[in-house]
């Protein structure tokens, strides 16, 4: 079952309507980049996160249901990720995500498969 992990989660402190681009995004050991770009829509939101050079320039999407808190005053995200879960998900293909059925399905098992994420 995928498609949850496209929503946040009731405790994430989601502002709907709020641009999250810049925030800071903040894995469980550390920090991984900032938001790049993202959506709120329910059932396809998510951040996408330039990691800069950590992980030399790679983009990573994110589902909102990895963000476990908001914080607008200090313009962060944490998610409940470790820097090698982000840095092994499948990179960000802009032209994937937006036309390909079938990439969304291979973010969505990533991330809902027992490997330490929310519906593990």
């Amino acid at each position: 079952m995928t498609e949850h992990v496209w929503n946040y989660q009731p405790t994430a402190g989601r502002l709907a309507g709020a641009d999250l681009t810049g925030y800071k995004v903040e894995a469980t050991d550390g920090s991984i980049g900032k938001v790049d770009k993202h959506s709120d829509e329910v059932g396809d939101a998510y951040l996408v996160v330039d990691t800069g050079v950590w992980i030399f320039g790679k983009e990573v999407l994110l589902p909102a249901s990895t963000v476990v808190s908001i914080d607008p005053d200090d313009e962060k995200v944490l998610v409940d990720l470790t820097k090698e879960q982000i840095k092994n998900a499948p990179e960000f293909h802009r032209d994937k995500h937006l036309g390909d059925p079938g990439y969304r399905d291979e973010l969505g098992a990533y991330y809902s498969t027992p490997y330490g994420g929310p519906f593990a």
